[in-house]
C-alpha cells in the first residue's frame, strides 16, 4: 500500500517550481491556479526570494499549488496505478482533500486562501513563531516546554516535536534547551495551531460554511488524530479546527503502519516528510517528488506498491 503525502508550510524554497514550469501545459495550469488563489504563484515559484516566500499568505498556496501539479503529473504517469490513501502536513491537508476527491481543486484552493490570510492576520497580532525540538523523550519535553509558556504545535515523530509561541520565549528555550536535546529556529511568521490561531478559526468557518464537500473516494487521514476520515464534510471540520489545534503527524504514520504501508511518496516541494518517514516509518521506501525528474522513482514506487 503507497501512502501519498503532502507537505506543509516552510517546505517551500526558492525557485522550486521552475523545473515544473518549463512544460507550457503545467505553466498554464499553475496560472489559472494563480487565478484562483489570489497570488501570481508563477512569480513567485519562479522567481521570489526566501524571505518573500516565506509569507504565510504566499508560502501555503505555493505549496498547496505544488502537491496538486504534482499529483497530477503522477497520476498521469501512472494511470493504472492504486493509491492506497493520502494525508496532508498542516496546509497540505488542502491538497490531499482535493486528490481524495473531498474538495475539487478550486475550493482547496479558495480554502488555502482564506486560511493563508486569516493564519497571516492573527500571526501579526503578536511577535511569535515556532522552532523544531530534536531529540529528547516527547512527553518530557511537552512538560519542558510549558514552563517557557510554550505549546506543542507539531508532533512530528522519529524525535521532533515543533513547538510554538512567543518570539522572546522560544529565544529563552533556543539558550536553555531541555538537556539532550536541540532547538532549531523556523522560518514560519507565527505561533500556528496554537491558541494564538484560534481567531483565524473562526475566521475560516465562516468562510467555508458553504462549500460542498464530498465524501472521500481514497482513504484519508486526519492530522487531528491519526484516524481515516469518511465524511467529507467531517474532513472539512477538521482541516478548519486544526489550524489552531496541533498537528499530529506521528499517529498518522502509525496509521499508516497498521495499515500496512509498503511505500511513500511525497509531493512537491518533497523532502520534508520524507526525512520524517526515514525516522518514523523505518525501513519503509520513500520518494519525494521535487522536480518532474523524480517521477519516474515514484511511479516505479507506485506501481510495486499496487502489484503487491
Amino acid at each position: 500500500m503507497i501512502v501519498v503525502a503532502c507537505p506543509g508550510q516552510g517546505s517551500q524554497t526558492p525557485g522550486f517550481l521552475a523545473p515544473w514550469l518549463e512544460d507550457s501545459a503545467s505553466r498554464d495550469l499553475v496560472a489559472g491556479y494563480s487565478e484562483v488563489a489570489g497570488v501570481n504563484l508563477v512569480k513567485h515559484g519562479t522567481e521570489s526570494d526566501a524571505e518573500t516566500i516565506r509569507d504565510t499568505a504566499l508560502a501555503q498556496p505555493l505549496i498547496v499549488a505544488a502537491s496538486l501539479l504534482a499529483l497530477r503529473a503522477l497520476r498521469a504517469a501512472a494511470p493504472d496505478a492504486v493509491i492506497g490513501g493520502l494525508a496532508g502536513h498542516s496546509v497540505g491537508e488542502a491538497a490531499a482533500a482535493a486528490g481524495a476527491g473531498i474538495l475539487s481543486e478550486g475550493d482547496a484552493l479558495r480554502f488555502v486562501r482564506a486560511r493563508a490570510l486569516l493564519m497571516a492576520e492573527a500571526a501579526a497580532a503578536a511577535p511569535t513563531g515556532m522552532s523544531a525540538v530534536l531529540g529528547g523523550d516527547q512527553d518530557a519535553v511537552v512538560e519542558y516546554i510549558s514552563g517557557f509558556g510554550l505549546e506543542p504545535a507539531n508532533y512530528n515523530g522519529g524525535g521532533q516535536i515543533v513547538v510554538a509561541g512567543d518570539l522572546d520565549a522560544l529565544a529563552r528555550l533556543g539558550e536553555e534547551p531541555l538537556r539532550g536535546t536541540r532547538v532549531v529556529p523556523l522560518q514560519v511568521a507565527g505561533a500556528f495551531h496554537t491558541r494564538y490561531m484560534q481567531p483565524a478559526r473562526d475566521g475560516l468557518a465562516e468562510e467555508t460554511a458553504d462549500f460542498a464537500a464530498q465524501d472521500p473516494t481514497l482513504t484519508i487521514w486526519t492530522n487531528r488524530d491519526g484516524s481515516v476520515v469518511d465524511s467529507g464534510t467531517e474532513f472539512l471540520e477538521l482541516m478548519v479546527g486544526q489550524v489552531a489545534s496541533p498537528v499530529r503527524w506521528d499517529l498518522c504514520m502509525a496509521s499508516f503502519e497498521q495499515a500496512g504501508i509498503t511505500g511513500l511518496i511525497e509531493l512537491t516541494p518533497g523532502g520534508a516528510l520524507t526525512g520524517l518517514a526515514k525516522r518514523g516509518l523505518k525501513g519503509v521506501p520513500a520518494v519525494a517528488i521535487k522536480t518532474p525528474d523524480d517521477l519516474p522513482a515514484a511511479v516505479d514506487l507506485l506501481n510495486a506498491g499496487s502489484d503487491a
